[in-house]
C-alpha cells in the first residue's frame, strides 16, 4: 500500500493545543494550592479553633504550611519515571483525580483542635501526591506534544502558571478565608472535576513508553532520604531548648544526616541497578546537567525570597501605613501582584524566542537580571516608597519569566524521547526541594538577624511603656520565631507576646502597644539586618545560577532519539529500546544533534 501523501497524512502534533490549555489548568490548580494556605492560614487555625502560636502546636503550622510541598518534592522523579513505563497522560489523569478526591476531603472537615490539624495535614499530604502526578509529567506531555520549534512557547506559558499560579493563590486565599475557610479548598473541585474529565476524553498519549521494571531500592532510599532531609530543615526552623532554632538539636541533625547517608547510598544504588529510576547518565547531556544546576540555585535565590517580602509587608510597612495586622495577610498579597505581572510578561515571550536563538542568552540574561533585582530591593528602606517597591518586584517578576521558560524549554529539548517523564521529574525534584530548603534558608537568615536585636529593642522598648522590666526582660527573650510566625499569619505579635498583663495596664497605653506602629517600628531594624544578609544569599545564587546556565552551551535538540523511535508505535513492545544495564542509554542515544 502506498504511504499517504502529506496532504493526508495525519499531523503528528494533533491535539497540541488541547495538551496546553489543560497541563496549564493542571500546573494553575497544583501551584496556586501550594500557595493559598499561606494568607488563608490564620482562617483556617480560627476556623478549627486551634492557636499556632501556642509551643506545642507550631509543628501544625509548619506541616500545614509545608508539608504540601515536601511530597511533591519527594515524589514526582518516581511518577516521571511511571509515566515514562505506563504512559504520561495516564499518570497525569491519575493525578488530576487524586487531587480532586482529596480537595473535597479538605474542604468537608469536621472536627476541631489537634484533631482536624492532623486531618488537613494528612489530606494536604495526598493532595501533594496528585500534585506530584500531575508536575511530574505535564512537561512531558508538552514535549512530546509540540514540535521542537514551538516547544518553548508551550513550556513558556506552562512555567509561567507553575510560577505565577502561586501568586494567585495568595489573592485567592486572602478572598475565600474570611469568607469561609473551607472554601480554600473547596474552590479546586470543580477545576479538578472538570480537567480530570477532559483530560480522560482528549488528552492523547504521544510519548514512546519504555519496558521496565521499578526500582524499589532507589524509590525507598530516595524517598526516605529526601524526606528526612526535608523534615529536618523544616523543624530546625523551631526554637529548641534555649535556642532561638532547632539546627542544634539532636534530632534535627540525625535527620538531616541520616538524609544525607540515605541520599548518598541512592546515588551508589542508582549505579548498580538495570532500571535506576534516577537517570544520572543524562547528566552526561551538557544541556540537561547545566540546565537543572542553574534551575536548583534560581529556586534556592527565589523560593524563600516569597516569604521574606510578605513578612516585610505584612510585620513593618502595611501596619505603618495604616492596615490593620487582621487585613495584611489580603493585602500583602495584592501588593505583591507586579511580581506575577512580571513573570506573565516575560514567560511566554521568552519561551517563543527562546525557540528561535535557544535558551542559553534568555536564560542566563534572566539569572543577572535578578541578580541585579534582588540587589536593588537591598537598597530599600523599612518605609520605602511603594511605586519603587513595585517596580523592582516588576523588575525581578520579569528576570525570573526571562529564565524559566527557556530554562524549562531548553531541558527537555535536550532529552531523548524515551527519558522524558524521568527528565521532567528529576528537574522538578531539584526545583521544588530547593523551594523547601530555600525556606529554611532565608528564614534561617531572618531569624538569626532578629535574635541578635530584637531582644534589646524589645527590653527597651516595653519598658519606655511602662511594662515592668521582669516582665520586660522574659518576653524580650522569647525565640524571636514567634513574633515572625505572628506577622506572617497577620496577628498582632504584641497582643500574644504580652497575653495578661494587658488587663493590669492604663486602656491607652494597651492601644498604644497593639497598635499598628510599635511592634513595626521595633521590628523594622533588627528585621533588615536579617533581610539584607538574605538578599545577598539571593543575589549571589543567582549569580552562580547564571553562569551555569551560560554553560549550557547554544542551541540544543536531541533529534536523533526522536527520529530513532519517532516510528516506534506504543502499542508494539517488541520494537521498543530497552535502557542497558547500570542506566546508561542506548548506544543511538548518545549522539546528539546540535544547531546553532
Amino acid at each position: 500500500m502506498p504511504a499517504p501523501s502529506p496532504a493526508t497524512a495525519p499531523d503528528p502534533y494533533r491535539g497540541k493545543w488541547v495538551a496546553l490549555s489543560n497541563t496549564t489548568l493542571g500546573m494553575l490548580m497544583v501551584v496556586i494550592n501550594s500557595s493559598i494556605t499561606l494568607i488563608a492560614l490564620p482562617d483556617i487555625f480560627r476556623g478549627i479553633h486551634l492557636d499556632p502560636l501556642t509551643p506545642g502546636n507550631t509543628g501544625y503550622f509548619l506541616w500545614l504550611l509545608m508539608g504540601y510541598m515536601v511530597v511533591t518534592a519527594v515524589l514526582v522523579v518516581s511518577f516521571g519515571r511511571l509515566g515514562d513505563m505506563y504512559g504520561r497522560v495516564r499518570m497525569y489523569n491519575l493525578g488530576f483525580a487524586v487531587f480532586s478526591a482529596f480537595s473535597v476531603l479538605l474542604s468537608i472537615t469536621w472536627l476541631e483542635g489537634q484533631a482536624a490539624a492532623l486531618w488537613l495535614i494528612a489530606m494536604r499530604v495526598m493532595q501533594g501526591v496528585g500534585a506530584a502526578l500531575l508536575f511530574a509529567n505535564s512537561s512531558a506531555i508538552l514535549t512530546d506534544a509540540f514540535p521542537p520549534d514551538q516547544r518553548g512557547l508551550a513550556l513558556g506559558v506552562n512555567q509561567v502558571a507553575a510560577i505565577g499560579g502561586s501568586f494567585i493563590g495568595l489573592i485567592l486565599g486572602g478572598l475565600l478565608g474570611p469568607v469561609d475557610w473551607h472554601l480554600v479548598f473547596l474552590v479546586s473541585v470543580p477545576f479538578g472535576i472538570f480537567g480530570t474529565i477532559w483530560a480522560y476524553f482528549k488528552l492523547e498519549e504521544r510519548g514512546v513508553r519504555v519496558h521496565s521494571s521499578i526500582d524499589w531500592w532507589g524509590n525507598v532510599t530516595f524517598a526516605a532520604g529526601l524526606i528526612s532531609l526535608l523534615v529536618g530543615i523544616t523543624y530546625g526552623i523551631e526554637p529548641y531548648g534555649k535556642s532561638t532554632m532547632g539546627w542544634t538539636s539532636p534530632s534535627v541533625l540525625t535527620e538531616i544526616g541520616l538524609g544525607l547517608v540515605l541520599l548518598g547510598l541512592f546515588l551508589y544504588l542508582e549505579t548498580r541497578v538495570h532500571n535506576p529510576m534516577f537517570r544520572l547518565p543524562l547528566f552526561r547531556i551538557r544541556a540537561f546537567a547545566a540546565g537543572n544546576v542553574a534551575s536548583l540555585l534560581a529556586s534556592l535565590g527565589r523560593g524563600g525570597i516569597m516569604f521574606i517580602l510578605i513578612i516585610w509587608l505584612q510585620g513593618i510597612w502595611l501596619p505603618q501605613h495604616g492596615y490593620s495586622f487582621a487585613s495584611t495577610p489580603l493585602w500583602a498579597g495584592i501588593y505583591m501582584l507586579p511580581l506575577t505581572v512580571g513573570f506573565l510578561v516575560a514567560g511566554p515571550v521568552s519561551g517563543y524566542l527562546s525557540d528561535h536563538y535557544g535558551a542559553r542568552p534568555f536564560a542566563t540574561g534572566g539569572m543577572l537580571l535578578a541578580a541585579l533585582s534582588f540587589g536593588l530591593l537591598e537598597l530599600l528602606p523599612p518605609d520605602f516608597s511603594y511605586p519603587v517597591f513595585a517596580l523592582l518586584l516588576l523588575l525581578n517578576g520579569l528576570a525570573m519569566g526571562l529564565f524559566a521558560s527557556p530554562n524549562r524549554a531548553g531541558i527537555m529539548n535536550s532529552l531523548p524521547a524515551t527519558q522524558r517523564g524521568a527528565g521532567s521529574g528529576m528537574t522538578a525534584t531539584f526545583q521544588n526541594s530547593a523551594q523547601v530548603l530555600s525556606i529554611g534558608i532565608f528564614f534561617t537568615l531572618i531569624i538569626t538577624g532578629l535574635a541578635a536585636q530584637l531582644p534589646g529593642a524589645l527590653y527597651h522598648g516595653l519598658t519606655a511603656e511602662g511594662v515592668p522590666a521582669t516582665a520586660a526582660a522574659r518576653i524580650s527573650h522569647l525565640p524571636p520565631t514567634g513574633a515572625l510566625f505572628a506577622a506572617f499569619l497577620g496577628y498582632n505579635p504584641v497582643h500574644s507576646l504580652l497575653g495578661p498583663l494587658l488587663v493590669h495596664m492604663p486602656p491607652a497605653k494597651v492601644s498604644y502597644l497593639t497598635g499598628r506602629t510599635f511592634f513595626s517600628s521595633l521590628i523594622s531594624t533588627p528585621f533588615m539586618g536579617g533581610l539584607h544578609v538574605a538578599f545577598d544569599f539571593a543575589v549571589a545564587a543567582c549569580l552562580v545560577a547564571g553562569v551555569a546556565s551560560w554553560l549550557r552551551g547554544g542551541k540544543f535538540h536531541y533529534e536523533e532519539s526522536e527520529a530513532a523511535f519517532a516510528a516506534t508505535s506504543p502499542r508494539t513492545p517488541s520494537k521498543r529500546p530497552r535502557p542497558a544495564a547500570g542506566g546508561h542509554l542506548p548506544q543511538a542515544e548518545k549522539s546528539p544533534s546540535r544547531r546553532r
